[in-house]
């Protein structure tokens, strides 16, 4: 069946053999996710090599996203691995020591002392463990255990509120970034960003990476530190997306405040013409469970109904015991909350006015679908452009990008709603016309006599030129 949203899925050791990959892309993946938290620079290129060969061999074009690590902002080790934090206790970060103990612990994130003050509550290990700043002194800052629990080695810091001065590219990210060149990856995930300048730098050193191989990539926001809300619309504005990042954000503006801020930010990212993708926990008990939580089911589904372009898995396909059968449970719940959709086409237009003709074509063809109630919305296209606009806005008619650009298909993969074809380049109109209809009708996607939806461009195979617009009835050429 036929589903709109689309499906990230993060590669790691549970699914990074040939069978499990290949049982993945069939299950409904459209993207994979490489975190570069994890593994070293050939791992991500074999495995980018793997996932390239077998959605070739699946009859798919598959998206990659290289996704960077970002700061290390962590706690550092325990002599023996961990320490249990009693509530009340003192406990000391200090950015000059080695081991730590049950009395505190050395800092991966040497600038922390600088960066807090008295009465800063700090949280560890994604919010399980909360400290309140008593004072600073030189290296060390002095803590108090609000609450407590077991700590171990490398924990993630975050402080309240926000405030911490990590840049977000640090020299492995910019090394990474080289590497997600090499294999040409579609999608690079910026960690922590919190302007539009972190982007726009992140965006100068992937383009000129790729250079060499004559590819740019699609640059994604990951907004997951308090100060990139306020900032929410000019990292929009210089990035292709964002990712709703729910855990370091969670952490950093309180678990309440998440749900508003995600509907906010797909909803912005929509009005932008800006992908958006929902991430973490997601599916999270199906890390040990061969299915989903009825709450689990609740929250894809309401990131569905938001509007968000496709949702994501972390460790459920990279360390779970359930990788297909999580993609497969996310796929069944996408479709479900898809036909629950109330859609009013109408409403979206008011008060739009359109500066170009390529995106005047685009919405034009989007009206006249959904009043005519057509079976299909075919863009013919070079950069993907006239298909992007077209996703922004909600329909129950599906939209196939027809390109003859690999680059324009894998891009495309992220749109919600779009289905992306190979279409040979050509000048020949009529042929082109027809063999569009063609596809259509050899995969069984329209019958003859169906009424569809053609865009393209005068002259035919120029980038950026969409100008015309045909109702076709499938057969008459």
């Amino acid at each position: 069946m036929h589903r709109a949203t689309k499906i990230v899925a993060t590669i790691g050791p549970a699914c990074s053999d040939v069978e499990t990959l290949t049982r993945m892309i069939h299950a409904g993946v459209d993207v994979m996710r490489l975190n570069f938290s994890h593994g070293k620079a050939q791992d991500h290129i074999e495995r980018a090599a793997m996932i390239r060969k077998i959605a070739a061999e699946c009859g798919r074009e598959v998206a990659i996203m290289a996704d960077l690590q970002g700061p290390k902002i962590r706690i550092g080790k325990f002599d023996g691995g961990k320490v249990h934090l009693e509530r009340g206790a003192k406990f000391v970060l200090d950015a000059n020591r080695e081991l730590g103990g049950p009395d505190g612990v050395g800092l991966d994130y040497k600038d922390l002392p600088r960066d807090v003050h008295a009465g800063d509550t700090l949280l560890l290990n994604d919010g399980l463990i909360v400290l309140v700043v008593e004072r600073v002194a030189g290296s060390q800052v002095h803590t108090v255990v609000r609450i407590g629990g077991d700590l171990s080695n490398n924990k993630g810091i975050n402080r309240m509120g926000g405030g911490l001065t990590a840049a977000p590219l640090t020299s492995k990210d910019m090394e990474d970034i080289k590497t997600a060149m090499r294999f040409q990856a579609d999608y690079v995930a910026v960690s922590f960003p919190k302007s539009a300048t972190d982007m726009l730098m992140a965006r100068q050193l992937a383009n000129i990476a790729g250079e060499e191989y004559g590819h740019k990539p699609q640059m994604i926001a990951k907004i997951e530190r308090a100060e990139a809300i306020p900032a929410l619309q000019e990292i929009l504005d210089a990035s292709d997306g964002i990712m709703v990042a729910r855990g370091d954000l969670a952490v950093e503006v309180g678990n309440a405040a998440v749900p508003a801020l995600q509907k906010r930010m797909i909803r912005m990212a929509r009005v932008s013409n800006k992908l958006a993708i929902t991430a973490t926990q997601m599916m999270e008990s199906m890390i040990h469970n061969p299915v989903p939580t009825r709450a689990e089911v609740s929250d894809v589904a309401n990131a569905v109904l938001d509007g968000t372009d496709a949702v994501m898995t972390s460790a459920e396909t990279a360390s779970g015991h359930y990788p297909v059968e999580t993609v497969e449970a996310m796929a069944a719940i996408c479709i479900e909350a898809e036909h629950s959709e109330d859609f009013r086409l109408d409403a979206d237009f008011l008060n739009m006015t359109f500066s170009r003709i390529d995106q005047s074509i685009a919405y034009g063809a989007l009206f006249t679908a959904y009043h005519l109630r057509v079976k299909a919305i075919v863009a013919l296209t070079e950069t993907g452009s006239t298909p992007l606009w077209m996703s922004r806005h909600n329909i129950d008619v599906p939209i196939y990008a027809m390109t003859p650009s690999q680059t324009t298909q894998r891009k495309a993969a992220l749109y919600r709603n779009v289905t992306t074809m190979e279409l040979p380049h050509s000048t020949d109109r009529e042929a082109t016309l027809k063999l569009a209809q063609d596809l259509l009708l050899a995969k069984g996607l329209v019958q003859r006599d169906d009424m569809i939806v053609i865009t393209w461009g005068e002259p035919m195979g120029q980038a950026g030129g969409t100008n015309a617009l045909n109702i076709v009835k499938v057969g008459e050429h």
